[in-house]
């Protein structure tokens, strides 16, 4: 495995990659690995020639009161780990060489963007859709594997690069979780223990809406109160529990109605606040 530290070189070497008809596929992250993201090198590692993960903490995405200098960093455990999996490129820059003094160019996304994280995280969207932009120009990958459990960001990108048509396939990877269900992320190390056996309540309520849409329960309403009840034994606080159309993330008609005739997917989606983390999941509802 080679690391790269700067996006002159990287681009550099992907270029002569594509020259010679070698598939770049791309696992993009901010670093402190763990089996999710392993997960989706996994499976790119099984579709391309030439497997590049980059390493980078973004600090446009995160607002000015988030955790950018709590983010947790481990490079050398990042490093072994993705040699054990197979990656045969690391891109590791810095902020001062993928943001040039004076940057002034941003990708924004406005109709995706504006509700579930979006809504709580104003500009998110907007660092994001921005330093995957640039990733995808100096990486020049064929595709891009992506986690399931960063719902709105999967959908985003997805936007992103059909409407800028970017010439790169988006392959997405299920969530992975913990032995009693918590979805893998690097945040959960900021839990105390308390918090981090409290935190299965998100795909404890998640779960129990699973089971009454099964059993027929149509009404948002309802579903979204079960969620809240489980939540609401723990010390978390929800940020939000929404139930939006899959695809635009708009809210819709009303689910008895969607669902009658068997149409698109419901994803409901929720954030809840510990002292020590906000944590995301989702879950698909459909027959």
């Amino acid at each position: 495995m080679k690391i790269i530290t700067t996006p002159a070189e990287m681009q550099a070497a992907a270029q002569t990659l594509r020259r010679e008809g070698k598939t770049i596929g791309f696992v993009p992250t901010m670093g402190f690995l763990h089996e999710g993201h392993l997960s989706l090198m996994r499976l790119a590692r099984g579709r391309c020639d030439v497997l590049v993960a980059s390493i980078f903490v973004n600090p446009t995405q995160f607002g000015p009161n988030e955790d950018l200098d709590a983010y947790p960093r481990d490079f050398d455990s990042d490093e072994a780990l993705c040699r054990e999996t197979g990656v045969d490129l690391l891109f590791y820059p810095t902020p001062e060489t993928m943001y040039l003094e004076g940057h002034s160019i941003w990708v924004d996304e406005d109709s995706l963007s504006g509700m579930l994280c979006g809504a709580a995280r104003p500009g998110h969207f907007r660092g994001v859709c921005t330093v995957v932009t640039k990733l995808l120009n100096i990486v020049l990958p064929d595709f891009m594997v992506l986690g399931e459990k960063d719902a709105q960001q999967l959908r985003v990108l997805r936007r992103m690069v059909r409407d800028l048509n970017i010439p790169v396939d988006i392959v997405s990877g299920p969530t992975v979780r913990e032995a009693d269900g918590l979805a893998m992320s690097s945040r959960n190390k900021h839990l105390s223990p308390e918090e981090r056996a409290e935190a299965v309540c998100l795909f404890q309520g998640l779960e129990k809406a699973k089971s009454l849409f099964a059993a027929g329960e149509r009404d948002a309403a309802v579903l979204k109160a079960a969620v809240r009840e489980v939540i609401e034994k723990t010390s978390g606080t929800v940020d939000y529990i929404e139930i939006v159309d899959d695809e635009s993330l708009q809210n819709f008609q009303p689910l008895e109605t969607r669902h009658a005739g068997d149409v698109k997917p419901s994803l409901i989606a929720l954030a809840v606040k510990f002292s020590g983390a906000r944590l995301i999941d989702n879950a698909v509802l459909s027959k």
